[in-house]
């Protein structure tokens, strides 16, 4: 079973939403953080860091993302969810689910999910 397992994506006209859920086979309490990846096919561009939440539930964020994307976690449902606002063009990309079980870096990933925001 896959440790983590992300659902939600999908194509959207820019200034819509979507909402990311990320499904993990653990339980998400025992999970240092948990965040957001996100990597542009054919861009050049490293996977990039969008937002994460931490075990007491203190959140952080891109500075491009900030005010349009909100992260949460449900550690009942050991789901965390990405709410995605005003989406643009340019946030466009594959969306990784990614854990921390160590406090030391991400050890735990998704398999991704497409998002296309159109213009």
């Amino acid at each position: 079973q896959a440790p983590l397992v992300e659902s939600g994506g999908g194509m959207v006209q820019a200034g819509g939403s979507l909402r990311l859920s990320c499904v993990a086979s653990a339980r998400t309490s025992d999970f240092y953080a948990m965040g957001w990846f996100r990597q542009a096919p054919g861009s050049g561009k490293d996977r990039e860091f969008v937002a994460r939440v931490i075990r007491s539930g203190v959140p952080a964020y891109a500075d491009f993302v900030k005010g349009r994307f909100t992260i949460s976690r449900d550690d009942a449902k050991n789901t965390v969810y990405l709410e995605m606002n005003s989406l643009k063009p340019e946030d466009t990309a594959v969306y990784f689910c990614a854990a921390d079980s160590t406090a030391l870096g991400y050890n735990f990933w998704g398999q991704g999910t497409q998002v296309t925001v159109s213009s």
